[in-house]
């Protein structure tokens, strides 16, 4: 298995999400009329950690939160030599009228972006969609997509790969680059 290179972790990790988190907070205030969602799978662990962190700092309970599942909605789903894995979507609400607070962990090309708009479509009109991303790899964008909240930015290869891995998957919460995508 390849070894990367580690870009982020421990402390500065922390305080990465803890930055976010204040940030967040200074545009929604009290959150009202306001949701969060994750992008499934590997915008899920970002946004629980997010969601935790946010109604500890806040004491805000009532923050809606869902995962939206984007799978059927990329444009590359039938062109692909395996079927894709589905996850759940879990969205018990309306995103009707609100402020939408999109997450993911990496942005990209920008594919999966336009998925989860297409997706928060089954779910009403939001009246506003911001995204959060705690890694912008800004060189590498295919459609005009850029992240509202970004962690940390990376200027990366075609090529390389850039992975999160959170404590409760992995063991460690760290940002790695890899020199190419891992097999």
């Amino acid at each position: 298995m390849q070894k990367g290179r580690i870009i982020l972790q421990g402390e500065q990790f922390r305080l990465t999400l803890d930055r976010l988190c204040y940030q967040l907070i200074e545009e929604y205030d009290l959150f009202e009329n306001t949701c969060m969602v994750g992008i499934q799978p590997r915008g899920v662990p970002f946004s629980n950690r997010l969601f935790q962190r946010l109604t500890e700092i806040t004491g805000i309970s009532k923050i809606e939160y869902g995962k939206l599942d984007i799978t059927f909605y990329r444009d590359d789903f039938r062109h692909r030599d395996q079927p894709l894995k589905a996850y759940a979507t879990e969205l018990d609400f309306l995103v009707e009228n609100k402020r939408v607070i999109l997450v993911d962990d990496v942005l990209y090309s920008g594919r999966t972006i336009n998925a989860a708009l297409s997706g928060l479509q089954h779910y009403g009109r939001p009246r506003q969609v911001e995204l959060v991303a705690l890694v912008d790899r800004r060189f590498n964008r295919h459609l005009p997509v850029q992240p509202d909240f970004t962690g940390i930015t990376v200027d990366a290869l075609d090529e390389a790969y850039v992975k999160v891995e959170w404590k409760e998957s992995e063991g460690e919460d760290r940002i790695l680059i890899f020199p190419q995508k891992l097999t």
